[in-house]
């Protein structure tokens, strides 16, 4: 049975996806926005992911849709279906990680459980909700955002008139979300695959490191997860699953707050960086997962291989020169380390790869990984 499945965009989410094809033989084909991007092994038409005619003709060869990212907009998502076209996940779905106020409205709609949050479109609704929450509070564009862009914690209602002026000028009555600022103990991603006939399969719960609001590190499974936070944390990324309809992998983003709650932060419709540790870390990758998921192929096993896995970010890649540069004394000094190169140019900030370490002992992988990732940065 020849299969085919088509990526809408070309960055390391899509260049991960293909080691995973080649292993089941899968054909995997990549629109790219632009030449040289991470996926451009797999790049078989460079188009604007807005533009209907190059999305169209794009799938019309391939099989089955799926995304790099969730920014296709939703009236080419909808004209795909209408053209006959399988598209996971839906927009029906996506709907949900595009617009953060919709999400939030669904996700209550579930009865999940979610920060206090309101709909604001100017300065009185912000103060009213500062008021009603101790001064202080995380507002949010509703579209766009993503590794800590468009949020913005605020102590006073006038911290967002630019996002006020810009909605004005926009002219197409939009909103801001307003959420409550959740005092956490630590921030949780619960990471789950789901194929159109309704099997799921469900990864150990992660802990994740945020710096400057972008993932940094992530521990595989999350110390002292076993039991009942683990139950929850499955119980709430089933439930969104289902509740919405999605189909791939999902990642649930989670607070775990200071007197022992679970709250649902954000939602991703793909893979998601709080997967990659599965890569070397459990017996299915994420990426292998989604291609069996949105392919509806049964899903594989999803344990852990080893009791500690612990993946951690490369940021802006060396100075000077590139991460294979770095090789020599990377690889010498970490052997056991699992290095992921994204193919990307320097540039501070951003992540041109990561690494991941895994063992019997915690405090021995991470540092194995950490010490790993700061010589491809230093």
């Amino acid at each position: 049975m020849a299969l085919t499945v088509g990526v809408i965009g070309a960055g390391q989410l899509a260049r991960m996806m293909i080691p995973a094809a080649v292993n089941l033989g899968i054909e995997l084909k990549v629109l790219a926005e632009a030449d040289g991007m991470s996926a451009a092994l797999a790049a078989v038409s460079v188009g604007d992911y807005r533009d209907l005619a190059t999305v169209l003709a794009f799938a019309k060869t391939v099989d089955v849709i799926t995304f790099d990212h969730e920014h296709v907009p939703q009236e080419i998502l909808r004209e795909l279906v209408r053209a006959g076209i399988t598209v996971h996940p839906g927009p029906d779905a996506l709907l949900y990680a595009q617009d953060k106020l919709l999400m939030r409205e669904k996700l209550a709609e579930l009865g999940l459980p979610v920060p206090d949050w309101a709909r604001i479109v100017d300065v009185a609704g912000l103060a009213e909700f500062l008021t009603n929450h101790g001064g202080r509070a995380v507002v949010k564009t509703a579209r766009g955002g993503y590794d800590g862009k468009g949020v913005r914690v605020v102590s006073h209602e006038h911290d967002v008139d630019d996002w006020f002026q810009a909605l004005a000028e926009d002219g197409n009555g939009g909103a801001l979300l307003v959420e409550e600022l959740v005092h956490f103990s630590r921030e949780l991603a619960q990471v789950v695959a789901r194929r159109p006939s309704g099997e799921i399969a469900v990864w150990p719960v992660v802990e994740t490191v945020q710096r400057d609001g972008v993932c940094a590190e992530v521990i595989a499974p999350a110390p002292h997860s076993m039991g009942r936070l683990a139950d929850v944390a499955t119980d709430i990324a089933v439930a969104v699953a289902e509740g919405i309809g999605v189909t791939g992998v999902l990642a649930v983003e989670l607070f775990q707050t200071t007197d022992e709650r679970l709250l649902i932060n954000e939602l991703a419709m793909r893979p998601h960086n709080s997967g990659h540790w599965s890569i070397d870390g459990s017996t299915t990758s994420q990426f292998e997962q989604h291609l069996r998921a949105v392919l509806d192929l049964p899903l594989g096993a999803t344990g852990a291989r080893d009791p500690w896995t612990v993946m951690v970010n490369i940021f802006g890649g060396p100075a000077s020169g590139s991460l294979g540069d770095r090789y020599e004394a990377g690889l010498a000094q970490h052997p056991l380390v699992k290095v992921h190169n994204y193919g990307k140019a320097s540039r501070p900030g951003r992540k041109v790869g990561h690494v991941t370490a895994s063992g019997d002992d915690l405090d021995e992988v991470a540092y194995q990984a950490r010490a790993t990732a700061q010589i491809f940065q230093q």
